[in-house]
């Protein structure tokens, strides 16, 4: 009987814990002294439909290693997205090289209104209610990581707003003297010097 090791994941069990959607496929070549090398390049994103998603771009010499090398950096890349009454909890703009891309919550019922490459990203994040605008470029791989790196930003202000409003509850609150002469009296057994 095969042992199994307590904490590792088989393959099959990583490939059914994300949907995974292929953006991109396409075929790429570089100038050698011979002629051309061909390869082919795959965009991928995963996702648990949960707040987890992540993005991966690799290169290969064929189609399937190039989307089992981009679904590796995928999972490498994950990040948790906040979700909150199944939308975002605040509007997001974000640029990244040509692409820009405006994210805004949305009331439930409203659905996913966004273009192909961003709904991607925001579906496999379990996001179900989203306004979104991509402005600039077209290009696919750009809109993705700007969307990615939009939630990624989102995702680092709302765990910083959250912080900063436990830290402002667990501080108590100190009253301010209007002189010196108001300084409270020293307490029992302790020399003032």
């Amino acid at each position: 009987m095969e042992e199994k090791k307590i904490g590792l994941k088989s393959e099959e069990e990583r490939d059914k814990e994300f949907d995974e959607e292929v953006i991109e496929i396409a075929r790429v070549a570089r100038t050698v002294r011979g002629g051309r090398r061909i390869r082919f390049r795959a965009a991928v994103v995963i996702g648990d439909r949960n707040g987890r998603v992540g993005i991966g771009v690799d290169k290969a010499n064929e189609v399937l290693i190039a989307v089992n090398k981009a679904k590796a950096k995928a999972r490498k890349n994950l990040i948790t997205t906040p979700i909150i009454e199944e939308s975002i909890p605040f509007p997001m703009e974000y640029k990244y090289r040509g692409a820009h891309v405006r994210l805004l919550p949305a009331s439930a019922g409203t659905g996913v209104i966004a273009g192909g490459s961003v709904r991607v990203v925001v579906e496999l994040a379990g996001i179900k209610n989203l306004l979104s605008k991509i402005m600039g470029s077209a290009n696919k791989i750009n809109n993705i990581r700007a969307t990615y790196l939009a939630l990624k930003k989102l995702s680092l202000l709302y765990n910083l707003k959250n912080i900063s409003r436990v830290e402002k509850e667990k501080t108590p609150k100190i009253k301010k003297l209007k002189s010196k002469n108001e300084l409270p009296p020293p307490e029992a057994g302790v020399s003032s010097a």
